[in-house]
């Protein structure tokens, strides 16, 4: 490792609070990503600057460095053991300390002793260790969240362990070291999580210190990455490729790739950077490709869609969707701007995270305008599936425990084994449209977890699995505007088809900031969305006639391919059904679709039936019952019909 590289290790907070409340705390207990690998940070006479170490590797390191005589660790499994790079006396000197005799076990000698139990314990040798005013001594116990099953149903034997590990850090003794300075004898316990320990281990006690190890941030994770770089790749493929990074302007590139590639890795373990590090290796990644490993190691796939989407897959985007969705013109470009953005790599230019997805959308307006057709059609014309589009009907998730249902349930709970089912279907399909319908009818606990799916692009779910939303278009759907509450505790209608699209657009983007600032006090919600709120207009009357005429063409066209009965209507009777179509605007294309199974579609299915009319024929609608108002209960809806060729 270069010089340069050197200087981009970053010292690790956890590493700093530990250096600081050692001298002061003689019980630390170490939470958090214990599990993990960690980069030491310093030139030391026991680890080199940039060595990957395991945990106790680590503090091994650590507290030589400060002058401890002895630095033991004890596990429930295998007794008390020294570090390999310790000295081959160094149990036999511990055993003097403490007046134990170590055993050799598959050539390592040990000190047997259970946590609980028969005496000796652990606890035990532990008290006399760190009482001792002879030799400076640290142990580190490993795997403690193990050696009770809950905190809150410990057995008598376990309580009196726990109380003798307290009483030891409580009249731990200062020791002189060799450079004549004075440290602390010290209790490092490594858990998962702190609350794995009785609350009154570390609960306002004087003498413990609780300190959490993060998965590395940015910074580290670059140093990580830069210090490695060279491991990530084949040693021919690095020597080829390196040859295109010289000068300034190459220097330049090669660091805003690895500040990419950081970026990318937002949340990963140094366990988890050192495997990119050897499957980019296995794979043969070229240096200008590095950053599709992640895809890889997320998603088991190296080619991703959105790179592969090619400029004429949307150029004639628009008139794709003008297809499908109605006059819904302003709405249906600014929807295509947030996808081309992503298409062309600008999506996040503005904000430090890589992680965040693709696009977000909020589709507000009427009900009934093509919201969901939107969505639908874009899953299309993305992945080149319409099932892509994944919809979560947020009216299901109104209970504060809902987001149990969505996230998966935590261990102990019902359900547990099942997961969640946004992140299963996120798991399943990273390449999706994730479409949340009528969103305002979700509980609002659920609307935070939305915060750091579109802050940081990923959640973990109940059984601890984080699953990812970088490649994710995440669109909302709401009718919020479209009514109001008013002073009587009812709702009175916001906005009608009388209103200009300018005055709809006003109103209900008024009403959406209403909601989430003042009614859900979550304004962070809506900063994350951002100016991508797209307002669909009410269907206007050209364009219900326009949706009147596809829905005829597809009902003709799919009688002619299924059963071979050519359909066709009369002026008169596409007049009438025209005439019922635009007395229906209020429920937007759902609505007239509503009329043509009414007044069509129904009376025309009894037709046929009464008629004995079953394929090969062609039938001439002549007129259709509408226009007056009626009861359908009392009296059904009528065609009338003449046989052209039966």
């Amino acid at each position: 490792m270069d010089n340069s590289a050197q200087e981009t290790i970053v010292c690790p907070k956890w590493h700093r609070e530990l250096g600081i409340f050692n001298r002061i705390k003689p019980l630390i207990i170490l939470e958090g990503n214990i599990l993990d690998k960690y980069v030491y940070p310093e030139q030391t006479e026991y680890s080199d600057q940039g060595e990957i170490l395991d945990i106790n590797s680590y503090l091994y390191a650590f507290y030589k460095n400060l002058g401890y005589r002895h630095v033991i660790f004890y596990s429930h499994l295998r007794g008390f053991f020294a570090d390999a790079n310790d000295a081959e006396n160094a149990m036999d000197e511990f055993g003097a300390l403490i007046s134990a005799n170590p055993e050799t076990v598959g050539n390592v000698k040990t000190i047997q002793a259970v946590f609980s139990g028969r005496s000796p314990t652990a606890p035990e040798y532990i008290s006399l260790a760190l009482g001792q005013e002879v030799e400076s001594v640290v142990i580190v116990m490993d795997f403690v969240s193990r050696y009770i099953v809950a905190p809150n149903t410990m057995q008598q034997p376990d309580v009196l362990s726990f109380t003798r590990l307290q009483e030891a850090a409580l009249m731990s003794r200062d020791v002189q070291t060799a450079g004549g300075s004075r440290i602390k004898n010290s209790l490092v316990l490594l858990v998962n999580k702190v609350n794995d320990l009785p609350a009154w281990i570390y609960l306002d006690n004087p003498s413990a210190k609780t300190i959490t190890i993060s998965t590395p941030g940015k910074d580290e994770r670059f140093g990580f990455i830069d210090a490695q770089f060279r491991s990530f790749f084949a040693p021919e493929i690095y020597r080829e490729d390196m040859a295109g990074y010289q000068g300034e302007a190459g220097a330049d590139a090669l660091r805003k790739l690895k500040q990419r590639f950081t970026g990318l890795t937002e949340g990963f373990s140094y366990t988890a950077l050192n495997g990119l590090s050897v499957l980019c290796r296995k794979q043969r990644f070229r240096i200008p490709d590095l950053c599709k490993v992640v895809d890889l190691y997320r998603f088991g796939i190296s080619d991703n869609p959105w790179q592969t989407l090619k400029h004429d897959d949307f150029a004639h985007a628009e008139e794709d969707f003008r297809k499908r969705v109605k006059g819904q013109d302003l709405a249906l470009t600014r929807t295509l701007d947030v996808i081309k953005r992503a298409i062309v790599g600008m999506d996040g230019l503005q904000h430090s995270s890589h992680t965040k997805p693709k696009g977000v959308l909020f589709f507000a307006g009427p009900t009934g305008t093509g919201k969901t057709e939107t969505a639908k059609t874009l899953a299309q014309k993305l992945f080149g599936d319409e099932s892509r589009c994944i919809r979560f009907d947020m009216s299901e998730f109104g209970q504060s425990h809902s987001d149990q249902r969505l996230l998966g349930a935590p261990p102990g709970y019902v359900g547990y084994e099942a997961g969640g089912q946004l992140t299963n279907a996120v798991r399943d399909n990273p390449f999706s449209i994730l479409l949340f319908d009528e969103i305002e009818k979700a509980h609002p606990s659920i609307l935070d977890k939305f915060l750091q799916i579109l802050e940081d692009g990923r959640l973990t779910d109940g059984q601890g699995n984080t699953v990812y939303f970088s490649e994710s278009v995440i669109i909302f759907t709401s009718n919020l505007g479209i009514y109001v509450p008013d002073r009587e505790g009812g709702r009175r209608q916001n906005v009608s088809p009388k209103d200009t699209y300018e005055e709809v657009q006003k109103k209900v983007r008024a009403a959406i900031e209403n909601h989430f600032k003042f009614t859900l006090n979550r304004p962070e919600i809506l900063n994350r969305i951002g100016e991508n709120i797209v307002v669909f207009d009410f269907i206007r009357p050209d364009v219900a006639s326009d949706i009147l005429a596809a829905l005829l063409e597809r009902i003709a066209g799919n009688l002619r391919r299924s059963k071979k009965i050519d359909l066709s209507l009369s002026e008169k009777a596409l007049a009438q059904l025209n005439d019922l179509a635009l007395g229906n605007l209020e429920n937007g294309g759902r609505g007239i679709g509503n009329v043509v199974e009414t007044y069509l579609i129904n009376p025309l299915s009894r037709y046929l039936f009464d008629s004995r009319v079953e394929k090969n024929a062609a039938i001439r609608v002549l007129s259709v019952t509408g226009g007056e108002v009626r009861s359908l209960a009392e009296t059904p809806a009528v065609i009338s019909c003449e046989l052209v060729r039966n």
